[in-house]
């Protein structure tokens, strides 16, 4: 089994925080529509013709695409892939997109699944990231979708905000939690080199949120969303009803996925590859049948730090017999090594041969998988 990623780089407008590849020029997307086709027939083989059981649109705004853009696509994955009966088929959207219009043309395709990037539902804080909905949009969009039939909802929220209090954050989740859907995912603001924040921030215009308050933050989350019924199955990501994202735990469980379009990741079970972030070359080499695409080979200490990085973020763990059998004894007893002061105290369990993070080890989550990393 296997997924299928379509990454769609384009935006109405550029939030204060991204750093993904996106333009806001829409002009060229009949030709990036082609070219994500005739890339479709050229690395159809990359997955080894194994069957699609996740095909996720992100992006950029996949809702900036029309319903002949999206027919064209899934009439090429149809020719070209055997894709599940049950698949899980997600679209990222900004809440503007989602009008009673765009839905019931979404409601005549294949999409099950909606993941909604809403961030916020303080329109201040919305202001401030360059969202181009309102809190009241974003609540009315739930609504609409809701209504139209999707009743397998994500909705992402961010938390961090420069400015942002306990106060506001818990106003945050509560409000998600009234929505009544079956997934959120949370991040923390992240200041990332080449945005317009992180110039902010350079320059001095706003200042990171206390690393306590942080932590305060992430433990509200946990608490408000277990005890309104979510699993907290992954560090950022929560579900009601065993409804994951079928789609990103493939990627943590090492399965197999193939990207297409602009600055989309692949992997092959072995290997990474990426097409190159742009529209105009990405265009230009597809047209060309070569598609511009780097690789990296993954050694055996670069696929086992990968299992470890992936495997203790998630509800899952990290399982010491497949570790073994993958890269050998030595590597197995180096991990249970650097692991047992975890263990003994209190940070990691180790059940049936399976480590995972216990809810006090995931607050120091990033220095013990970097402690379980291979170091040559």
């Amino acid at each position: 089994m296997a997924g299928i990623y379509i990454h769609v780089p384009f935006c109405k407008t550029r939030c204060i925080y991204c750093d993904f590849y996106t333009r806001t020029d829409m002009s060229p997307k009949h030709n990036y529509v082609s070219a994500v086709c005739r890339e479709m027939e050229l690395r159809k083989h990359y997955i080894s013709n194994e069957i699609v059981k996740t095909i996720y649109f992100g992006g950029g705004t996949p809702s900036q695409l029309s319903y002949g853009d999206f027919q064209r696509i899934f009439d090429t994955i149809r020719a070209n892939f055997t894709v599940a009966s049950d698949a899980e088929i997600t679209m990222e959207a900004n809440p503007d997109d989602l009008d009673t219009k765009y839905l019931e043309t979404l409601r005549r395709l294949p999409f099950n699944r909606l993941s909604i990037g809403i961030q916020s539902f303080d329109d201040n804080e919305l202001k401030f990231l360059k969202r181009r909905h309102s809190a009241e949009r974003a609540i009315d969009a739930v609504s609409l979708c809701k209504s139209s039939g999707y009743n397998n909802i994500s909705i992402d929220l961010m938390y961090g905000l420069p400015n942002q209090t306990m106060d506001i954050w818990q106003r945050n989740l509560e409000q998600a939690i009234n929505l009544n859907v079956q997934h959120i995912s949370s991040y923390h603001l992240i200041y990332e080199q080449g945005t317009r924040l992180y110039r902010l921030f350079k320059l001095g215009d706003v200042k990171p949120v206390d690393e306590d308050l942080s932590v305060q933050m992430f433990s509200a989350m946990i608490d408000s969303l277990s005890a309104a019924g979510f699993q907290h199955y992954e560090i950022s990501n929560f579900a009601r009803n065993g409804l994951y994202s079928k789609h990103n735990s493939s990627y943590w469980l090492g399965e197999k996925y193939l990207g297409l379009g602009p600055a989309a990741h692949s992997f092959d079970g072995h290997n990474r590859a990426w097409n190159i972030p742009s529209i105009s070359k990405y265009v230009e080499a597809i047209g060309q049948a070569n598609p511009a695409i780097e690789t990296e080979c993954l050694d055996k200490n670069t696929s086992y730090n990968d299992f470890i990085l992936t495997g203790m973020r998630t509800m899952w763990g990290v399982d010491l017999v497949v570790m073994e059998s993958r890269f050998g004894t030595s590597m197995k007893d180096y991990c249970m090594k650097n692991v047992q002061k975890y263990i003994n105290q209190g940070f990691v369990t180790n059940n049936d041969n399976v480590l995972k993070l216990t809810r006090e080890g995931i607050f120091i989550s990033d220095g013990i998988m970097s402690d379980l990393m291979w170091v040559e």
